[in-house]
């Protein structure tokens, strides 16, 4: 998987996290403060990998990390019905 690949998904499981975020605020009150968050989706073992060696870097240079388990979200897939007038 290469950095854009990481970039993306990752950016779709943040949009997930923030959504959730907004439904049900109060899990942000168990956040330490300056803490980072780092997804690691459970249906994504690579990604997840990748992400779990940022969490340890970040561990590593004395922040507070805070691990989300998630799903990463399947993109939807739309049906589409085409309309036509008869005459």
């Amino acid at each position: 998987m290469n950095q854009d690949e990481i970039t993306k998904k990752n950016l779709d499981l943040h949009t997930e996290w923030l959504r959730y975020c907004f439904e049900h605020p109060e899990v942000l009150d168990r956040l330490p403060p300056g803490a980072q968050v780092v997804i690691l989706p459970e249906n994504d073992p690579s990604l997840a990998e990748a992400n779990r060696k940022i969490a340890e870097d970040l561990k590593g240079k004395g922040l507070p990390v805070v691990l989300v388990y998630m799903e990463l979200p399947k993109p939807p897939v739309p049906r589409l019905e085409i309309m036509t007038t008869t005459s």
